[in-house]
């Protein structure tokens, strides 16, 4: 049974930095894409970060220079370090998992979520 664990979201102010972790079980790690999305209430799920099995990395022009993501292959553990918050940067954080060896931006192709995590970034 897959499951991706996410955690580290809280209440932040403006300017400051939260790491969000994501713990993933039941897959090989290392042949999946993780990414970060995040999603505010009536919008679409909107792409954050991702990490390809070979530690590619792509972002966001959002947040391109702010959030930083990393992964861990002895720990199944996707994290997504994220400095400079910003007010627009509050939602929930969704950790996804891919199949695939590229990086691929559109949510509909990643095949398994965590069930979120609140950011709230405040001015």
């Amino acid at each position: 049974q897959v499951q991706l664990v996410e955690s580290g979201g809280g209440l932040v102010q403006a300017g400051g930095s939260l790491r969000l972790s994501c713990v993933a079980s039941g897959v090989t790690f290392k042949s999946y894409t993780m990414a970060w999305f995040r999603q505010t209430p009536g919008k679409a799920r909107e792409f954050v970060a991702a990490i390809s099995g070979s530690g590619s990395t792509h972002y966001a022009d959002s947040v391109k220079g702010r959030f930083t993501i990393s992964r861990d292959f002895a720990e199944n553990t996707v994290y997504l370090q994220m400095d400079s918050l910003k007010p627009e940067d509050t939602a929930v954080y969704y950790c996804g998992a891919d199949r695939t060896v590229g990086i691929r931006t559109g949510p509909v192709v990643y095949d398994y979520w965590g069930q979120g995590t609140q950011v709230t970034v405040s001015s």
